[in-house]
């Protein structure tokens, strides 16, 4: 019997994904701006034989927080059709908002990168988060979380029907005077709640390629009954795996009540990873990075995650014990989150606020190859995961170090492909999808 295979995407964000990444003097913070810099993440993922090189994407600007971190630079779709061209196999991944998207349009910029691409575009819908980001949209504020999710469900429908509605197998070309057979084109006379569009899409898709895949990073209830219908993939937040082992377990149980793949979608939790060739070299990765945190900002977004007076807190003493889940009356979900990270790792208050301050919650691993490919096995053969979303604390040298030392022990162990057996998104995600 075959090794269940892993899957991996980069989430490239920033210089990294640790608040502080910028500020340490290797950092590639002045390249963020150049797209040498992103094709060289890209090339350095593909030469790790990632699925996917994916982007997130927000549609507001705080200057605060920029003054404090990178955050947003370029539109994600512009930057992945440059990618397209420096690359040959690796997935392109790009975050969409229903929220602020018409399916049209959407649907007319992922099918052409599709086709540009070779097959290999994905998408990530969300409904984005801030009130900021609908002042940006004509909106004062962004609708009821209820009536959101009910939007994006609408939008996926109509993404998905005007991905059909004009099959690029329809075009004839026959310069006697037929281009194409318009009885191939059809008008999908969508009429919705939130929608109405005609079609067909002005773009063919081709049966060859397919439409772009569809993620979903589903977290709360209708999150994770949207994902469970439509999503081939689900980015998930699991700071442990007895956390992945609970999520997996109800996407799963979810997704058995649809027409779907027997396998389910490939669900990938975050995963931020600290590589060392020992363990020491490891913690002195992180250490570094912590150091350059800013302990007022640390510490800003710790009481803003668990409400408490944290004036007397001793920086490098454990943390003090936090009102048990069922007392808090804020978000429960970032507070659990930290609940659970403070039962595995022990940390002291610096060492906590390091852990948010990369990934905000995110499974983190520290470890030697070898150490971090036993922790990947287990998620894998527990169910807990399919692959991860690897989110390095810093970029490049923290996809490096995974490219370089993780990728090679796994590949030993026969849990990850040693090279690419097709040039599709869906071909990479299918590699090995067997439990």
């Amino acid at each position: 019997m075959s090794l269940k295979q892993l899957h991996l995407n980069l989430f490239s964000y920033g210089v990294g994904h640790h608040q502080a990444a910028w500020r340490h003097r290797s950092s590639a913070a002045e390249r963020l701006g150049t797209l040498d810099y992103h094709i060289e993440l890209a090339q350095l993922a593909e030469r790790g034989l990632f699925d996917a090189v994916f982007f997130a994407d927000g549609q507001s600007l705080d200057p605060r927080r920029a003054a404090e971190s990178p955050s947003w630079f370029f539109e994600p779709l512009t930057l992945l059709t440059v990618l397209s061209q420096h690359t040959r196999r690796i997935g392109l991944i790009s975050t969409v908002s229903s929220s602020f998207y018409t399916p049209f349009h959407a649907a007319r910029l992922l099918a052409s990168l599709q086709q540009l691409s070779g097959g290999r575009v994905g998408v990530n819908v969300v409904t984005s988060m801030f009130d900021s980001e609908a002042q940006n949209h004509s909106m004062s504020a962004l609708p009821e979380h209820a009536q959101r999710y009910a939007r994006a469900d609408e939008f996926i429908r109509v993404l998905s029907d005007l991905w059909a509605s004009w099959p690029m197998e329809s075009l004839q070309v026959d310069r006697e005077g037929h281009f194409m057979d318009p009885s191939g084109a059809r008008a999908i006379a969508h009429r919705g709640e939130y929608f109405a569009v005609n079609g067909p899409l002005n773009v063919p898709v081709s049966h060859e390629h397919g439409p772009p895949v569809i993620f979903q990073a589903g977290a709360s209830e209708p999150g994770r009954e949207m994902a469970a219908r439509y999503a081939e993939g689900i980015y998930a937040v699991a700071a442990d795996h007895q956390m992945g082992v609970e999520y997996a377990r109800d996407l799963r149980q979810r997704s058995s009540r649809y027409d779907r793949d027997p396998h389910g979608p490939l669900i990938m939790p975050g995963l931020v990873c600290y590589v060392g060739r020992s363990m020491g070299e490891a913690h002195t990765k992180k250490r570094a990075l912590d150091q350059l945190l800013p302990v007022e900002q640390g510490l800003r977004q710790l009481v803003l995650f668990t409400q408490q007076d944290v004036s007397d807190w001793e920086l490098d003493e454990p943390v003090p014990p936090l009102p048990p889940l069922a007392d808090f009356t804020g978000p429960r979900g970032r507070y659990a989150t930290i609940l659970r990270l403070i039962e595995v790792h022990r940390p002291t208050v610096r060492e906590l606020l390091g852990f948010l301050a990369a990934g905000g919650g995110h499974c983190t691993m520290i470890g030697t190859p070898q150490s971090i490919a036993d922790e990947i096995e287990l998620w894998l053969d527990t169910g807990a995961a399919d692959g991860f979303n690897l989110m390095p604390p810093s970029l490049p040298e923290g996809l490096r170090d995974f490219v370089d030392l993780v990728v090679p022990e796994l590949q030993r162990r026969g849990r990850f492909r040693t090279g690419y057996q097709g040039i599709m998104l869906r071909s990479h995600l299918a590699q090995g999808h067997e439990r």
